[in-house]
Protein backbone atom coordinates (compact mmCIF):
# COMPACT_ATOMS: atom_id res chain seq x y z
CA UNK A 1 0.00 0.00 0.00
CA UNK A 2 1.10 3.56 -0.70
CA UNK A 3 1.51 6.14 2.03
CA UNK A 4 -1.25 8.78 1.93
CA UNK A 5 -1.33 12.46 2.87
CA UNK A 6 -3.91 15.20 3.30
CA UNK A 7 -2.71 18.27 1.42
CA UNK A 8 -5.55 20.77 1.77
CA UNK A 9 -8.88 21.36 3.48
CA UNK A 10 -12.03 23.44 3.20
CA UNK A 11 -14.89 23.95 5.63
CA UNK A 12 -17.99 26.08 5.98
CA UNK A 13 -19.05 27.74 9.16
CA UNK A 14 -21.28 25.40 11.17
CA UNK A 15 -24.71 26.54 12.35
CA UNK A 16 -28.24 27.25 11.16
CA UNK A 17 -27.30 28.23 7.62
CA UNK A 18 -30.67 29.15 6.16
CA UNK A 19 -29.19 30.86 3.11
CA UNK A 20 -27.36 27.73 1.88
CA UNK A 21 -28.67 24.47 0.41
CA UNK A 22 -27.11 21.01 0.78
CA UNK A 23 -25.29 21.40 -2.54
CA UNK A 24 -24.21 24.96 -1.74
CA UNK A 25 -22.58 23.82 1.48
CA UNK A 26 -20.73 21.00 -0.24
CA UNK A 27 -19.50 23.27 -3.02
CA UNK A 28 -18.21 25.90 -0.60
CA UNK A 29 -16.09 23.40 1.33
CA UNK A 30 -14.96 21.40 -1.72
CA UNK A 31 -13.91 24.42 -3.78
CA UNK A 32 -11.99 25.86 -0.83
CA UNK A 33 -10.01 22.62 -0.52
CA UNK A 34 -9.29 22.49 -4.26
CA UNK A 35 -8.25 26.13 -4.39
CA UNK A 36 -5.86 25.69 -1.46
CA UNK A 37 -4.02 22.98 -3.39
CA UNK A 38 -4.36 24.79 -6.74
CA UNK A 39 -6.08 21.72 -8.19
CA UNK A 40 -8.65 21.73 -10.99
CA UNK A 41 -9.07 17.98 -11.47
CA UNK A 42 -9.89 14.94 -9.37
CA UNK A 43 -9.81 11.20 -9.86
CA UNK A 44 -12.57 10.54 -7.35
CA UNK A 45 -14.95 12.10 -4.82
CA UNK A 46 -16.28 10.39 -1.69
CA UNK A 47 -19.14 12.16 0.11
CA UNK A 48 -20.30 11.29 3.61
CA UNK A 49 -23.92 12.22 4.32
CA UNK A 50 -26.12 10.52 6.88
CA UNK A 51 -29.59 11.27 5.61
CA UNK A 52 -29.95 13.75 2.79
CA UNK A 53 -33.04 11.88 1.66
CA UNK A 54 -34.91 12.51 4.90
CA UNK A 55 -33.51 15.91 5.84
CA UNK A 56 -33.92 17.61 2.43
CA UNK A 57 -35.36 14.93 0.13
CA UNK A 58 -32.12 14.43 -1.80
CA UNK A 59 -30.45 11.10 -2.54
CA UNK A 60 -27.99 10.14 -5.33
CA UNK A 61 -25.61 12.60 -3.74
CA UNK A 62 -22.34 11.54 -5.40
CA UNK A 63 -23.06 12.65 -8.98
CA UNK A 64 -25.03 15.67 -7.78
CA UNK A 65 -22.05 17.00 -5.87
CA UNK A 66 -19.57 16.24 -8.65
CA UNK A 67 -21.73 18.22 -11.05
CA UNK A 68 -22.12 21.05 -8.53
CA UNK A 69 -18.36 21.73 -8.58
CA UNK A 70 -18.08 21.37 -12.37
CA UNK A 71 -16.70 17.82 -12.32
CA UNK A 72 -19.46 15.73 -13.87
CA UNK A 73 -17.81 12.57 -15.14
CA UNK A 74 -15.54 12.10 -12.13
CA UNK A 75 -16.16 8.95 -10.11
CA UNK A 76 -18.27 10.03 -7.13
CA UNK A 77 -19.61 7.92 -4.27
CA UNK A 78 -21.93 8.55 -1.32
CA UNK A 79 -21.18 6.65 1.91
CA UNK A 80 -23.29 6.42 5.07
CA UNK A 81 -22.59 5.27 8.61
CA UNK A 82 -24.96 7.51 10.57
CA UNK A 83 -22.98 10.22 12.42
CA UNK A 84 -19.74 8.45 11.39
CA UNK A 85 -20.43 9.04 7.69
CA UNK A 86 -17.72 11.69 7.35
CA UNK A 87 -15.08 9.55 9.01
CA UNK A 88 -15.99 6.58 6.83
CA UNK A 89 -15.75 8.82 3.75
CA UNK A 90 -12.21 9.73 4.80
CA UNK A 91 -11.32 6.07 5.33
CA UNK A 92 -12.78 5.13 1.93
CA UNK A 93 -10.79 7.87 0.20
CA UNK A 94 -7.64 6.84 2.09
CA UNK A 95 -7.98 3.23 0.93
CA UNK A 96 -8.57 4.32 -2.65
CA UNK A 97 -5.34 6.32 -2.72
CA UNK A 98 -3.37 3.73 -0.72
CA UNK A 99 -4.40 0.98 -3.13
CA UNK A 100 -3.17 2.90 -6.15
CA UNK A 101 -6.63 3.15 -7.70
CA UNK A 102 -6.59 6.96 -7.60
CA UNK A 103 -4.07 9.75 -7.05
CA UNK A 104 -6.30 12.71 -6.17
CA UNK A 105 -9.38 12.02 -4.07
CA UNK A 106 -11.66 14.52 -2.35
CA UNK A 107 -13.17 13.23 0.89
CA UNK A 108 -16.09 15.37 2.02
CA UNK A 109 -18.97 15.38 4.46
CA UNK A 110 -22.16 17.42 4.36
CA UNK A 111 -25.51 17.69 6.13
CA UNK A 112 -28.40 20.16 6.03
CA UNK A 113 -30.45 19.49 9.15
CA UNK A 114 -32.50 22.68 9.62
CA UNK A 115 -34.84 22.69 6.61
CA UNK A 116 -37.92 21.45 8.46
CA UNK A 117 -37.48 17.70 8.92
CA UNK A 118 -38.28 16.03 12.25
CA UNK A 119 -34.64 15.88 13.33
CA UNK A 120 -35.29 13.61 16.32
CA UNK A 121 -37.09 11.09 14.11
CA UNK A 122 -34.43 11.17 11.39
CA UNK A 123 -31.60 10.68 13.86
CA UNK A 124 -33.52 7.82 15.49
CA UNK A 125 -33.10 5.83 12.26
CA UNK A 126 -29.50 5.25 13.40
CA UNK A 127 -30.81 3.27 16.39
CA UNK A 128 -32.22 -0.27 16.33
CA UNK A 129 -35.71 0.30 14.90
CA UNK A 130 -37.36 -2.82 16.33
CA UNK A 131 -35.73 -2.85 19.76
CA UNK A 132 -35.27 0.88 20.42
CA UNK A 133 -36.91 3.45 18.12
CA UNK A 134 -40.24 1.60 17.88
CA UNK A 135 -40.57 1.88 21.65
CA UNK A 136 -39.93 5.62 21.66
CA UNK A 137 -36.30 5.83 22.71
CA UNK A 138 -34.35 8.80 21.31
CA UNK A 139 -30.61 9.41 21.19
CA UNK A 140 -30.69 11.70 24.24
CA UNK A 141 -32.42 8.82 25.99
CA UNK A 142 -29.84 6.26 24.86
CA UNK A 143 -26.91 8.42 25.94
CA UNK A 144 -28.69 9.18 29.21
CA UNK A 145 -28.72 5.43 29.86
CA UNK A 146 -25.01 5.26 29.01
CA UNK A 147 -24.43 8.11 31.46
CA UNK A 148 -26.42 6.39 34.21
CA UNK A 149 -24.46 3.17 33.67
CA UNK A 150 -21.19 5.11 33.87
CA UNK A 151 -22.36 6.86 37.05
CA UNK A 152 -23.25 3.57 38.68
CA UNK A 153 -19.96 1.92 37.70
CA UNK A 154 -17.57 4.81 38.30
CA UNK A 155 -19.21 7.41 40.52
CA UNK A 156 -19.52 9.91 37.67
CA UNK A 157 -21.63 12.97 38.52
CA UNK A 158 -23.68 15.55 36.64
CA UNK A 159 -20.94 18.06 37.41
CA UNK A 160 -18.38 15.82 35.71
CA UNK A 161 -20.54 15.90 32.58
CA UNK A 162 -20.92 19.67 32.84
CA UNK A 163 -17.15 20.17 32.93
CA UNK A 164 -16.87 18.55 29.49
CA UNK A 165 -19.24 21.19 28.09
CA UNK A 166 -17.39 24.01 29.87
CA UNK A 167 -14.04 22.84 28.51
CA UNK A 168 -15.26 22.38 24.94
CA UNK A 169 -17.02 25.75 24.84
CA UNK A 170 -13.80 27.34 26.08
CA UNK A 171 -12.04 25.80 23.07
CA UNK A 172 -14.89 26.60 20.69
CA UNK A 173 -14.80 30.26 21.69
CA UNK A 174 -11.45 30.35 19.85
CA UNK A 175 -12.88 28.78 16.67
CA UNK A 176 -14.37 31.30 14.20
CA UNK A 177 -16.29 28.53 12.39
CA UNK A 178 -17.98 27.16 15.52
CA UNK A 179 -21.76 27.32 15.83
CA UNK A 180 -21.55 28.42 19.47
CA UNK A 181 -18.22 30.25 19.71
CA UNK A 182 -18.68 31.34 23.30
CA UNK A 183 -17.69 30.17 26.73
CA UNK A 184 -20.20 28.83 29.22
CA UNK A 185 -19.89 28.69 32.99
CA UNK A 186 -20.36 25.58 35.07
CA UNK A 187 -23.42 27.13 36.70
CA UNK A 188 -25.02 27.74 33.28
CA UNK A 189 -24.61 24.11 32.32
CA UNK A 190 -25.92 22.83 35.64
CA UNK A 191 -28.99 25.09 35.44
CA UNK A 192 -29.82 24.42 31.78
CA UNK A 193 -33.01 22.49 31.11
CA UNK A 194 -33.07 18.73 31.53
CA UNK A 195 -33.31 16.93 28.19
CA UNK A 196 -33.02 13.32 29.35
CA UNK A 197 -31.90 12.79 32.93
CA UNK A 198 -28.98 13.27 33.63
CA UNK A 199 -28.24 15.07 30.34
CA UNK A 200 -29.00 18.78 30.36
CA UNK A 201 -29.35 20.97 27.28
CA UNK A 202 -25.79 22.30 27.47
CA UNK A 203 -24.45 18.72 27.60
CA UNK A 204 -26.00 17.99 24.19
CA UNK A 205 -24.65 18.87 20.73
CA UNK A 206 -26.85 21.14 18.58
CA UNK A 207 -28.69 20.64 15.30
CA UNK A 208 -26.40 22.03 12.61
CA UNK A 209 -25.81 22.63 8.91
CA UNK A 210 -22.35 22.49 7.38
CA UNK A 211 -19.79 20.82 5.16
CA UNK A 212 -16.10 19.96 5.24
CA UNK A 213 -13.65 18.54 2.69
CA UNK A 214 -10.06 17.34 2.50
CA UNK A 215 -7.88 16.47 -0.50
CA UNK A 216 -5.84 13.26 -0.39
CA UNK A 217 -2.94 12.13 -2.55
CA UNK A 218 0.06 9.75 -2.31
CA UNK A 219 2.56 11.07 0.22
CA UNK A 220 5.29 11.01 -2.40
CA UNK A 221 3.32 13.57 -4.46
CA UNK A 222 2.21 15.75 -1.55
CA UNK A 223 4.83 18.48 -1.93
CA UNK A 224 3.34 19.30 -5.33
CA UNK A 225 0.35 20.76 -3.52
CA UNK A 226 1.58 22.01 -0.14
CA UNK A 227 4.72 22.59 1.89
CA UNK A 228 3.01 21.11 4.96
CA UNK A 229 1.23 17.82 4.24
CA UNK A 230 -0.15 15.61 6.99
CA UNK A 231 0.26 11.85 6.70
CA UNK A 232 -2.56 9.45 7.55
CA UNK A 233 -0.62 6.82 9.46
CA UNK A 234 -3.47 4.54 10.41
CA UNK A 235 -7.19 3.91 10.10
CA UNK A 236 -9.51 1.59 11.97
CA UNK A 237 -13.22 0.85 11.62
CA UNK A 238 -15.32 -1.32 13.93
CA UNK A 239 -18.92 -2.06 14.85
CA UNK A 240 -20.88 -3.12 17.90
CA UNK A 241 -24.47 -4.19 18.48
CA UNK A 242 -27.02 -1.65 17.32
CA UNK A 243 -29.11 -2.07 20.44
CA UNK A 244 -27.55 -0.70 23.60
CA UNK A 245 -29.23 -3.40 25.69
CA UNK A 246 -27.35 -6.12 23.81
CA UNK A 247 -23.94 -4.88 24.94
CA UNK A 248 -22.05 -6.49 27.78
CA UNK A 249 -21.22 -3.11 29.34
CA UNK A 250 -23.35 -0.13 28.21
CA UNK A 251 -20.91 2.26 29.89
CA UNK A 252 -18.00 1.11 27.68
CA UNK A 253 -17.89 1.76 23.94
CA UNK A 254 -16.37 -1.45 22.60
CA UNK A 255 -16.48 -0.37 18.93
CA UNK A 256 -14.45 2.71 19.83
CA UNK A 257 -11.88 0.56 21.59
CA UNK A 258 -11.61 -1.86 18.66
CA UNK A 259 -11.43 0.84 15.98
CA UNK A 260 -8.75 2.59 18.02
CA UNK A 261 -6.71 -0.59 18.43
CA UNK A 262 -6.84 -1.21 14.68
CA UNK A 263 -5.75 2.36 13.89
CA UNK A 264 -2.96 2.25 16.49
CA UNK A 265 -1.67 -1.05 15.09
CA UNK A 266 -1.60 0.23 11.52
CA UNK A 267 0.06 3.48 12.60
CA UNK A 268 2.63 1.75 14.81
CA UNK A 269 1.77 3.96 17.79
CA UNK A 270 -0.11 3.69 21.06
CA UNK A 271 -2.37 5.96 23.12
CA UNK A 272 0.64 7.48 24.89
CA UNK A 273 1.90 8.83 21.55
CA UNK A 274 -1.23 10.89 20.83
CA UNK A 275 -0.64 14.61 21.45
CA UNK A 276 -4.01 16.04 20.37
CA UNK A 277 -7.34 14.36 19.68
CA UNK A 278 -10.82 15.04 18.37
CA UNK A 279 -13.44 12.61 19.69
CA UNK A 280 -17.17 12.26 19.17
CA UNK A 281 -18.78 14.30 21.96
CA UNK A 282 -22.37 14.26 20.67
CA UNK A 283 -23.25 14.28 24.37
CA UNK A 284 -20.86 15.08 27.22
CA UNK A 285 -20.85 11.46 28.41
CA UNK A 286 -19.67 10.38 24.95
CA UNK A 287 -16.37 12.24 25.31
CA UNK A 288 -15.78 10.62 28.70
CA UNK A 289 -16.50 7.15 27.29
CA UNK A 290 -14.48 7.72 24.10
CA UNK A 291 -11.27 8.82 25.80
CA UNK A 292 -11.49 5.75 28.05
CA UNK A 293 -12.11 3.36 25.16
CA UNK A 294 -9.21 4.89 23.19
CA UNK A 295 -6.85 4.39 26.12
CA UNK A 296 -6.16 8.11 26.50
CA UNK A 297 -7.15 7.72 30.16
CA UNK A 298 -7.73 4.64 32.29
CA UNK A 299 -11.17 3.03 32.28
CA UNK A 300 -13.33 4.84 34.82
CA UNK A 301 -11.03 7.88 34.98
CA UNK A 302 -12.60 9.84 32.13
CA UNK A 303 -14.91 11.62 34.55
CA UNK A 304 -11.99 13.63 35.97
CA UNK A 305 -10.28 14.63 32.71
CA UNK A 306 -12.09 17.87 31.84
CA UNK A 307 -12.41 19.04 35.45
CA UNK A 308 -8.66 18.68 36.13
CA UNK A 309 -7.58 20.24 32.83
CA UNK A 310 -6.01 17.02 31.52
CA UNK A 311 -7.92 17.32 28.22
CA UNK A 312 -7.91 21.12 27.99
CA UNK A 313 -5.60 23.29 25.93
CA UNK A 314 -2.37 23.33 27.90
CA UNK A 315 -3.16 19.93 29.42
CA UNK A 316 -1.38 16.62 28.89
CA UNK A 317 -3.69 15.47 26.07
CA UNK A 318 -5.89 18.26 24.63
CA UNK A 319 -9.19 16.83 23.38
CA UNK A 320 -11.66 18.59 21.08
CA UNK A 321 -9.60 21.72 20.59
CA UNK A 322 -12.08 22.70 17.84
CA UNK A 323 -14.82 22.96 20.45
CA UNK A 324 -16.00 19.48 19.61
CA UNK A 325 -19.49 18.66 18.42
CA UNK A 326 -20.81 20.45 21.49
CA UNK A 327 -19.53 23.94 20.62
CA UNK A 328 -18.38 23.68 16.99
CA UNK A 329 -21.64 22.02 15.93
CA UNK A 330 -22.68 18.63 14.59
CA UNK A 331 -23.95 18.52 10.98
CA UNK A 332 -23.87 14.75 11.22
CA UNK A 333 -22.43 13.81 7.81
CA UNK A 334 -19.76 16.52 7.99
CA UNK A 335 -18.50 15.91 11.52
CA UNK A 336 -15.88 13.25 10.77
CA UNK A 337 -14.19 15.38 8.11
CA UNK A 338 -14.31 18.47 10.33
CA UNK A 339 -12.55 16.51 13.08
CA UNK A 340 -9.81 15.52 10.62
CA UNK A 341 -9.44 19.15 9.53
CA UNK A 342 -8.83 20.24 13.13
CA UNK A 343 -6.04 17.67 13.50
CA UNK A 344 -4.70 18.61 10.04
CA UNK A 345 -4.41 22.25 11.13
CA UNK A 346 -2.95 21.35 14.53
CA UNK A 347 -0.17 19.23 13.00
CA UNK A 348 0.66 21.98 10.49
CA UNK A 349 0.82 24.64 13.21
CA UNK A 350 -2.18 26.44 11.72
CA UNK A 351 -4.73 26.26 14.53
CA UNK A 352 -4.18 29.84 15.71
CA UNK A 353 -5.27 30.50 19.29
CA UNK A 354 -6.16 26.81 19.64
CA UNK A 355 -2.68 25.60 18.68
CA UNK A 356 -1.20 22.73 20.69
CA UNK A 357 2.51 23.49 20.82
CA UNK A 358 4.77 20.85 19.31
CA UNK A 359 1.97 18.47 18.27
CA UNK A 360 3.19 15.92 15.72
CA UNK A 361 0.79 12.99 16.14
CA UNK A 362 -2.97 13.38 16.41
CA UNK A 363 -6.12 11.29 16.37
CA UNK A 364 -9.71 11.73 15.20
CA UNK A 365 -12.54 9.41 16.31
CA UNK A 366 -15.99 9.58 14.70
CA UNK A 367 -18.95 7.51 15.90
CA UNK A 368 -22.34 6.43 14.59
CA UNK A 369 -25.49 6.00 16.65
CA UNK A 370 -24.94 5.04 20.26
CA UNK A 371 -21.57 3.57 19.33
CA UNK A 372 -22.66 0.88 16.86
CA UNK A 373 -19.95 2.12 14.48
CA UNK A 374 -16.70 3.93 15.10
CA UNK A 375 -13.84 5.00 12.85
CA UNK A 376 -10.45 6.23 14.05
CA UNK A 377 -7.62 7.88 12.10
CA UNK A 378 -4.10 8.58 13.32
CA UNK A 379 -2.23 11.45 11.66
CA UNK A 380 1.37 12.72 11.63
CA UNK A 381 2.75 16.04 10.52
CA UNK A 382 5.58 15.62 8.00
Amino acid sequence: MREVAIVSAGMTRFGELWESSLRDLFAEAALEALAAAKVDRLDSIVVGCMSGGQFVGQEHIGPLMADQIGMAGVAATHVESACASGGVALRTAFLEVASGASDLVLAAGVEKMTDGADVTAVLATAADQELEAFHGITFPGLYAMIARAHMQANGTTEEDLAWVAVKNHRHGALNPKAQFAREVKLEEVMKSSMVSDPLRLLCCSPVSDGAAAVLLCPLEHAKRYTDHPVKIRGTGLATSTMALADRKDPAFLDAVQLSGERAYKMAGVGPADIQVAEVHDCFAIAEICCIEALGLVEKGAGRHAARTGLTALGGKIPVNTSGGLKSKGHPVGATGIAQAIEIFEQLRGGAGARQVKGARIGLAQNMGGSGASSVVHVFEGV
